[in-house]
């Protein structure tokens, strides 16, 4: 109990010193009427320690579990499954990265780091009780940095590539996330003044890859709204006063599987061509705490070689390496570009080749739109196929350094005057004559040329105007229709030719499917079945052809989703807006969309047969830029700017939500203040 109560004298030692550092009383919380934060300071650094404070207001647990894991302490708070995160936390060697690199961020950027842990700090110190573990504070700027290292290697499939490897899966094949949109139109599409931005990316509704909506507002040039992640000190995506841009995922190869010599007489001795090298072991402790509160410790050991982070198997000892084992500055490149004004100051930023991947779609107030398929990518030997494991035995697979930002696909202003991505080929980014050639670039990259449902969806779409004005450019972002020949990761257009007799007692079933229109709209009878079929298709995946799925394996999952519905609904007539909800606290309210359509959304199970959604449209923004003043921004969160259900934030956007609304914003801070709902400092 002393060591408790010490413990809490100690934050608010600490809190105090830090206040005192950072003139609370400078820094504004500015809170709006749907509690979404506008912060404002004079300095960039004191904006970053507000933001920090008010997002731990909103959602401090999920912050604390994104450095927890960070620290390689998620375990003395999640038990067994946080250990986990804590194991692969030291098998990336997050800490040494940092360690390595961290001389190479700006000081004026560092700064602004110290900013935000200081803001978390002094959170924590205020609010103990909120704490999960009292020993992982205060958090440093090693442990920021660490924490966006390991964020940056999930997304680029890390977690991925460890479990398949600790699996015995060797197959080197590019991870496919859920997806997201991303839409740029300039004047020469728009009938009207306006250069028009979506960002729209689809990511879970909830947990430390969900979407909070900031403004952040500094007398050194700040002004940028949009989207951050938990632990986040800057927007990630979103606008300023004269530019915006949207991320989403993209598909080169990021990530180098390697199969390593090991000697036959010492399993941790491996050869590079003639000389023989040590594995380096290192011995983890692992935290744990129990179902009973009890902490216990175990160590695992993590193995390390010259070609990245090992894993043995019963297939051999493999190593994988990635970008983000050489390069921390990802964070610093994201604030360099929320404080570019125009497109030569924006590549300058990107020309930093600092974030490991992502599409970026840009678009700016003086009709300039831009793509690039961003990534960070080793120059590698083309003598060897890089889509495969390659040999961890010569030092011809080696990596030497980084292509260039030059190097990357991109497109500037195409003479159609759009751009989208639906994370689809780099090479199909705009109309066919302003496309990029696939030939053109280095085919060790490993850009692919593949389209999805939502490509060719927009395809469809945009193929239908000479000129795009708002209600339409609304229309094609909120489109919720699949294509006519479904791309999914398991072809199923058979489905819709077969004799529904083949089915047995779900002919009915395939009969409603056969004659769904595609669309995915609350009164829509289909949807439902499909999903139910798709999802019992894709759980048998191990066992059937991806690529051509037998009439039988068809037929056994159209009967798991007709009885799936006649038993939890009492009939097989069932719509979406029976079946598909948006879930938050006491609040279920029926929300359209489907895995894979534009207005895309991907659910779960949730109770008497019905599904909640999980993730896909989530934290949504659409900018008009006029070509003098202000851009005109609409936004909206899939529940509201609060994590804490007793906050009147906690879900009060759902209703918009599921109505295809939004809340207008502006990034004028008086107008704001004027209108707020709640004005003070951090403290």
């Amino acid at each position: 109990m002393a060591k408790k109560y010490f413990s809490i004298l100690l934050l608010l030692i600490i809190s105090c010193k830090i206040s005192a550092q950072w003139h609370p009383d400078q820094i504004e919380i500015i809170r709006d009427q749907w509690g979404v934060p506008h912060i404002y300071a004079p300095t960039d650094a004191q904006v970053s320690y507000g933001l920090a404070w008010a997002h731990s207001e909103d959602n401090f647990g999920v912050i604390q579990s994104t450095l927890l894991a960070a620290k390689g302490m998620l375990g003395l708070h999640l038990g067994k499954d946080g250990a986990i995160v804590d194991y692969v936390t030291h098998l990336l060697r997050t800490k040494e990265i940092v360690e390595t690199h961290l001389s190479e961020v700006s000081p004026e950027f560092l700064k602004v780091v110290q900013g935000y842990l200081a803001g978390i700090n002094s959170y924590a110190a205020e609010h103990p009780k909120e704490v999960f573990v009292k020993k992982a504070f205060p958090i440093t700027v090693q442990d920021v940095f660490q924490a966006y290292v390991l964020q940056l290697a999930i997304m680029d499939g890390a977690d991925g590539v460890i479990t398949d490897l600790f699996n015995g899966k060797i197959d080197h094949s590019a991870l496919v996330g859920i997806g997201s949109n991303a839409l740029v139109f300039n004047r020469n599409k728009t009938n009207s003044n306006h250069v028009m931005l979506a960002v729209n990316a689809h990511q879970p509704l909830e947990g430390p890859a969900s979407w909070y909506e900031a403004h952040l507002v500094s007398d050194e040039g700040w002004n940028m709204m949009g989207g951050l992640f938990p632990g986040g000190p800057v927007v990630f995506h979103g606008t300023n006063e004269h530019l915006g841009w949207a991320h989403t995922v993209n598909h080169p190869d990021k990530i180098d599987l390697f199969r390593l010599e090991i000697n036959s007489e010492n399993e941790n001795l491996y050869r590079i061509d003639e000389q023989w090298y040590e594995l380096e072991e290192t011995s983890v402790p692992l935290h744990v705490k129990t179902i009973f509160g009890l902490k216990i410790r175990v160590k695992k050991s993590a193995f390390y070689s010259k070609y990245g982070p090992v894993i043995k198997n019963d297939k051999g000892v493999f190593a994988f390496k990635m970008a983000v084992f050489d390069e921390i500055r990802a964070i610093e490149q994201w604030y360099n570009m929320n404080k570019s004004t125009n497109l030569i100051q924006f590549k300058k930023a990107l020309a930093q080749v600092s974030i490991p991947g992502f599409n970026i779609m840009y678009a700016d107030k003086y009709d300039s739109i831009f793509y690039v398929s961003n990534a960070k990518l080793p120059l590698r030997d083309p003598a060897f196929d890089w889509k495969k494991i390659v040999p961890g035995n010569t030092g011809r697979t080696l990596s030497t350094g980084y292509h260039e930002f030059k190097d990357l696909p991109q497109l500037t202003n195409p003479t159609s005057g759009y751009l989208f991505n639906m994370n689809n080929s780099a090479f199909n980014a705009s109309a066919s004559e302003d496309n990029l050639n696939f030939n053109d670039f280095d085919p060790t990259m490993g850009y692919r040329l593949h389209e999805n449902n939502r490509s060719m969806r927009f395809m469809t779409l945009i193929d239908q105007y000479e000129e795009v004005n708002w209600e339409d450019f609304l229309k094609i972002k909120y489109d919720a229709t699949l294509p006519d020949s479904l791309r999914y990761n398991i072809n199923v257009n058979l489905l819709f030719t077969m004799d529904p007799k083949l089915a047995g007692p779900a002919a009915e079933t395939v009969r409603i499917l056969q004659k769904w229109n595609r669309r995915a709209e609350l009164s829509d009878v289909g949807p439902a079945h499909f999903n139910e079929f798709y999802a019992h298709l894709m759980s048998k995946k191990e066992r059937i052809d991806v690529a051509l799925v037998q009439t039988s394996q068809m037929i056994e999952s159209l009967h798991h989703a007709h009885n799936y519905l006649l038993d939890n609904f009492g009939k097989i007539q069932v719509s979406l807006g029976e079946y598909q909800f948006l879930v938050r606290g006491n609040k279920a309210l029926p929300m359209r969309g489907l895995g894979d359509v534009l207005a895309a959304m991907y659910s779960r199970p949730y109770r008497d047969g019905k599904v909640k959604g999980v993730a896909g449209e989530s934290y949504i923004m659409l900018v008009r830029y006029p070509i003098t003043g202000l851009p005109i921004i609409e936004t909206i969160h899939s529940y509201g700017a609060s994590n804490h259900p007793d906050s009147p934030h906690f879900n009060d956007q759902m209703e918009m939500f599921v109505e295809q609304k939004r809340k207008s914003m502006t990034l004028d801070i008086d107008i704001v203040r004027q209108n707020a709902e709640s004005i003070y400092h951090p403290k």
